[in-house]
């Protein structure tokens, strides 16, 4: 049909600007009813910390019948080839590249493409390209990993562990201790659990975690030293191009008080001993320094009355 539309044009008597305008115009309505890789659809910017993961959405439902591509840097790092038959990441699909080996994972439903534990040198563009539906492409922005937060407590304090952020309503917030989900925030308020309401097989913490979900802090109350260890708060956001997963890390310390119950109770009791004895030989003593001492008739100092009468 396009040929002999051409034809039509080219051999009609009048070749002006209105001929090379209808030819402009269905060359375009015919790449796009048929589909051109190339076509600018959408441009994101995505900045991260160091440690998190990131996962770029195409926004897409592919038919499983097409080819999608990912570069970065203008270098191939993923694909997927028609009818799903052909899957490769980083170094399958370049074997000069290295940079992303075991950390990048593809969606092949849509196409998305998943970065864990990025790095300051996963800092780029990354275009993905559909033929169907164009290119998209993410400015990704990764600064340096945080570090961890060191917090130290005497057994038997209480300690509040805060994040580095305004809790969002759409987030995922979920506190580890080391490496052991303890509590949850959901994007349903109303589903918030905490230790063994989330793992029935640990009482570690029963009754002494409080989760503020306006804020996502954690408190533990009535530490102990086998509540030391590094406590992790993973934040799940979510948007329609992409979702990041970011890390904080708590580093608790919880140090003995230095004496038991029974032995603070020894103590109390000795010193309230040694206090009653004490004030009892100071009421001995003022006691002693009211009595009369009798006089002795063999002390040449004393005369008796008879004699100083008689005189």
């Amino acid at each position: 049909m396009l040929h002999s539309f051409f034809i039509f044009i080219f051999s009609g008597e009048k070749r002006g600007k209105m001929n090379l305008l209808f030819i402009l115009l269905l060359v375009i309505l015919f790449l796009l009813d048929h589909g051109v890789s190339g076509v600018f659809t959408d441009s994101v910017s995505v900045s991260i910390k160091e440690g998190d993961s990131v996962t770029l959405n195409t926004d897409v439902q592919t038919n499983q019948q097409e080819e999608i591509r990912w570069h970065f840097n203008d270098n191939l790092i993923a694909k997927i080839n028609g009818y799903i038959s052909y899957i490769c990441t980083d170094v399958q699909c370049n074997e000069d590249s290295e940079r992303f080996r075991d950390r990048l994972k593809l969606d092949n439903q849509t196409g998305s493409l998943t970065i864990t534990n990025v790095t300051t040198s996963d800092s780029g563009e990354y275009k993905v390209m559909i033929f169907s539906n164009g290119e998209k492409i993410f400015s990704v922005s990764v600064t340096g990993f945080p570090a961890s937060e060191l917090v130290k407590k005497r057994e038997g304090e209480s300690v509040t562990l805060h994040p580095d952020e305004i809790k969002n309503p759409n987030y995922v917030m979920r506190w580890y201790f080391n490496d052991t989900v303890i509590t949850e925030i959901t994007r349903d308020q109303s589903k918030i659990c905490t230790d063994i309401q989330y793992n029935e097989g640990t009482e570690r913490f029963r009754d002494r975690l409080q989760l503020d979900h306006q804020t996502g802090s954690l408190t533990i109350t009535d530490t102990r030293t086998t509540d030391s260890g590094d406590y992790k708060l993973q934040i799940i956001s979510r948007n329609s191009s992409f979702s990041i997963t970011r890390m904080n890390i708590f580093s608790v310390s919880v140090t003995d008080s230095g004496l038991s119950s029974a032995a603070v109770a020894g103590i109390v009791i000795v010193v309230l001993l040694a206090a009653a004895a004490v004030a009892a030989g100071v009421v001995y003593c003022r006691s002693r320094s009211h009595t009369a001492v009798p006089p002795n008739d063999n002390d040449p100092n004393i005369i008796p009355l008879r004699e100083m009468e008689g005189s």
